[in-house]
C-alpha cells in the first residue's frame, strides 16, 4: 500500500486518483496536518467514500451534515459545528483532501 507521499496529487495535494486512495493514505494525509484521526472522523470519511462510489461524486458539505444528524447525536447546528470541530482546517481543504477526493472545483460549503 501507497503512502500519501508516493502519490501523485497536485499542487494543493489532493490525489488526481482517488481510487488509489486507502486507509494507510488517510492516515498519511492527516498526520500532514497534525491530525489524529478518531473513530468519529472514520466515520465521516467512509460515509464521504460510500457517497462517491454510489453516487458517483463527492458529497458536498451538507450531505456530511445531513449524515452527522442521521447519526442522532446532533442537530443540525451542531452537526455542521462538529464537522468544523474534527476538520479544522475546512471540509473542503481538510476532509476533502484526507477522503482522497480530487479538488473540488466549486462547491457550497454549507
Amino acid at each position: 500500500m501507497l503512502a500519501a507521499d508516493q502519490l501523485r496529487r497536485d499542487s494543493d495535494g489532493y490525489l488526481f486518483d482517488p481510487e488509489q486512495w486507502s486507509d494507510a493514505v488517510a492516515e498519511s494525509m492527516a498526520r500532514e496536518t497534525d491530525l489524529d484521526l478518531t473513530d468519529e472522523h472514520w466515520g465521516i470519511l467512509r460515509f464521504m467514500r460510500h457517497h462517491l462510489a454510489s453516487e458517483g461524486v463527492a458529497p458536498d458539505v451538507r450531505h456530511v451534515v445531513d449524515f452527522l444528524v442521521t447519526q442522532g447525536r446532533f442537530d443540525k447546528k451542531h452537526a455542521k459545528e462538529q464537522l468544523f470541530k474534527l476538520f479544522p482546517y475546512g471540509y473542503m481543504q481538510q476532509a476533502c483532501k484526507i477522503a482522497g477526493f480530487q479538488r473540488p472545483r466549486a462547491w457550497s460549503t454549507g
